[in-house]
Parts: structure tokens; sequence; C-alpha cells
């Protein structure tokens, strides 16, 4: 009796399992499959405008030739060196890109305050300057000449082009036209004399550099420029008294090259495009 009760309440307890086992596969094979979400990440857009400003340090050269020549037009003296001009640089830039893919293309104008300066100092030799035979006399000091040349501002119009590294970093290269004005000044005779002129000068430009995108529609760059403004000339004009009453005239022509790092910040007016990966 005993052993069929418990046969019984067994047999019973297998079926509630068996019933409950039956509804949750029933329950699990009725709900509906879903997909996860699909999140949609930023990708950044680099067409558009943009602007922005910069700062930096310049490492530049000016290779001069001066020549010092008598009212006969006859030279007495050349001297070729080379001097310095460096300084720090700062100023803004505007500019637009077209994305074509992992390609970026680009228009870029810039223009900058310097403050670089450089100069150099010879000595036109007594026996050229004042011999005695102009004098009649003992031949006086040699005469000293002072040359300082400053970049007072340049500014670049440049195209770019360059890959993305990542949808957000860009290596570029860059070139275009450079434009500048450089102030000579000249002192003649331990500071008697003194002159100076301006002069606006064409050139070129070229480099490289990397931008990457900092947040939102923000940039930051790196970047290196080499800038060539080619030749500057001109002539000053005085009398020496040492050379009794005589007119020297000097004469200089200068090559001046730029080498240029600086950091920068832009903002792109349109803003970043969201795509689906």
């Amino acid at each position: 009796m005993r052993s069929s009760l418990f046969k019984a309440i067994a047999a019973s307890a297998l079926a509630v399992m068996a019933a409950t086992s039956a509804a949750s596969a029933a329950d699990l094979a009725a709900r509906p499959y879903t997909k996860a979400p699909v999140i949609a990440e930023p990708i950044y857009n680099w067409t558009g405008f943009y602007i922005g400003g910069n700062v930096g340090y310049s490492w530049g050269r000016s290779s001069d030739t001066s020549t010092l020549t008598n009212g006969a037009g006859t030279v007495l003296f050349t001297s070729a060196n080379r001097a310095n001009m460096d300084g720090v640089i700062g100023g803004g830039q505007i500019g637009y890109n077209w994305q074509v893919q992992n390609w970026v293309w680009g228009l870029e104008a810039d223009i900058q305050a310097s403050d670089q300066k450089g100069g150099r100092d010879f000595l036109c030799p007594t026996a050229v300057c004042t011999p005695s035979a102009v004098l009649l006399v003992a031949p006086g000091p040699a005469v000293p000449v002072s040359l300082d040349q400053k970049l007072e501002w340049f500014g670049t119009v440049r195209g770019r082009v360059g890959v993305l590294a990542t949808p957000r970093v860009l290596f570029y290269a860059t070139g275009g036209l450079a434009y500048g004005e450089v102030r000579t000044a000249e002192t003649i005779g331990a500071g008697a004399f003194g002159f100076s002129s301006s002069t606006t000068k064409a050139g070129y430009t070229v480099g490289a550099g990397v931008e990457g995108v900092i947040a939102g529609n923000w940039t930051a760059k790196l970047e290196y420029l080499y800038v060539d403004l080619g030749r500057v000339s001109g002539s000053f004009v005085t009398t020496i008294p040492a050379l009794g009453g005589g007119v020297l005239s000097s004469n200089y022509s200068s090559r001046v090259t730029d080498n240029i790092v600086r950091v920068g910040l832009n903002y792109k007016f349109s803003g970043p495009v969201v795509a689906k990966y």
C-alpha cells in the first residue's frame, strides 16, 4: 500500500515537471527575435570653410653681398656674408577643404606678424676707404658699416593635399606663393650716417604638416614651412668727410629665406556627419 502511494506521488511530480518544461519551451518559442540596436558613430567630414590662428618660431637667413663705391663708380670694397634672422611669429589663416574618400584637397591663405631680425658688421679697410692719396695726409681710420634687416610681416597663399591616416588625423603637403616686407637699415662711418628702406617681395613656400580633430568642429595642427622671398636690393649714398667731401655709395643685395615651425587652431563652420559603420 505504502509502495503504491509513493509510486503515485512520484508519477504526479514527474508529470508536473514535464508540463512546466513544456510551458517554458512554448514561452521561449513565442518570443520574437530582437536585433541589437545599431550604434551610430560620428565620422568627421573635412569638407568646408575654416578659420583659425597660429603661433610659432622662425629661423631665417639673409645672404648678403655689399659693395662700397666712390663717386666715379669705382668699386672700393666688397663684403659677402650671411646673418641669421630669427624671431617669434604669429597670425591667422583661412581656408577651404574638399574631402574625397581618404584624400583631402584644400586652399589656405595666412598673414603673419614677425619679430625676425638680424644683421652683420664689416669694415672697409683704411687703404681703400680713407687712403692717404686722397687726403694727401696720413690715412684715416677704416670705415665701419653695419647692415641690419627685419622681416616686418609676411603671408602665404597655398594649396594643400593630404591623406587621412584615420578619419580624424590628416597628414598633408603644402606649397604656393609667399610674400613679405623686408626692412633694411645701414649705418656707415661709426653711426654718423644712417639709412633705411623697406621692400615688399614675392617668392615661394613649401612645407608639410599634420592636423587632427580635437573636439567637435575644432582641429589643431603642427606645420613646417620653408619660405624664399628672393633677393632684396638697394643702395645708400653719403658724403664721407674723411674722404675730403667724396661720395661713398653702399649697395646691398640680400637673399632672404626662412624656416618656420608653428602650431595652429582651426574652427570649421560645417559640422561632422553621422554615419553607420
